[in-house]
């Protein structure tokens, strides 16, 4: 028990609550996005709400929720456990770095898009989920959802923090099996694309929201409002 305990605190330990919490967070998304899509059914709204019905009255759905804000928790707890380590590890930056050649932009910066993406997810919370579980709010989750991606601060917010996320998980992918032990080249090259396919799904997948809604794009906002 002891030894289990140590190596959970240890850095490795972290490093593989990373990779399995951001594996489970990466199947919620897949789930997330077919819940979004019912949004494109021109039925104004009527299967969104539907599914958000089902969601909340759910007792297997709820328990997974609380599942998934732990793992959320988790995931960044380990993230700024491993930002701070890495730094003390390297207290003084080298006059001339050669990681640029070695890895890209996106790579040596996942704490930033990380941070980005919480505040994004915070704000995304705030908009809907507080304010239809805990508020009270006896409005259209559709409608609400149609109204806020015409908004255009909350729409380019949303768009820009989609493209993060989306390099976030490709970078993210490849590292959570590596940490798994799968960092042979039998696995990593399939990995890798699988990785690269399902961070082009995330993006365009939900980054079509913005763009669709608030351009008002095939009639999907104006069927929603009833307008």
């Amino acid at each position: 028990m002891i030894a289990a305990l140590k190596m959970f605190y240890s850095t490795l330990g972290r490093k593989l609550v990373m990779a399995l919490t951001g594996l489970f967070l990466a199947v919620f998304l897949l789930e997330h996005l077919y819940g979004n899509l019912q949004l494109y059914k021109m039925d104004g709204g009527l299967a969104f709400n539907e599914y958000g019905e089902f969601l909340v009255h759910n007792i297997v759905i709820r328990t997974v929720e609380f599942a998934l804000f732990g793992g959320i928790l988790l995931h960044v707890i380990d993230a700024l456990f491993l930002t701070l380590h890495n730094r003390k590890a390297r207290p003084v930056r080298y006059a001339v770095s050669h990681q640029a050649g070695n890895s890209t932009w996106f790579s040596r910066n996942m704490g930033l898009t990380g941070s980005i993406i919480l505040v994004f997810l915070v704000i995304h919370l705030k908009t809907f989920f507080v304010t239809h579980r805990f508020q009270g709010v006896d409005t259209s989750m559709a409608q609400d959802v149609a109204v806020a991606f015409q908004s255009n601060w909350y729409a380019a917010l949303y768009l820009f923090s989609m493209v993060l996320l989306g390099a976030h998980l490709n970078h993210g992918f490849q590292s959570a099996f590596q940490t798994l032990g799968w960092n042979n080249h039998r696995y990593m090259k399939p990995l890798k694309i699988v990785g690269t396919l399902f961070a082009l799904l995330v993006t365009i997948g939900f980054g079509s929201f913005p763009i669709i809604f608030y351009f008002d794009l095939f009639g999907v906002a104006s069927n929603i409002l009833g307008q």
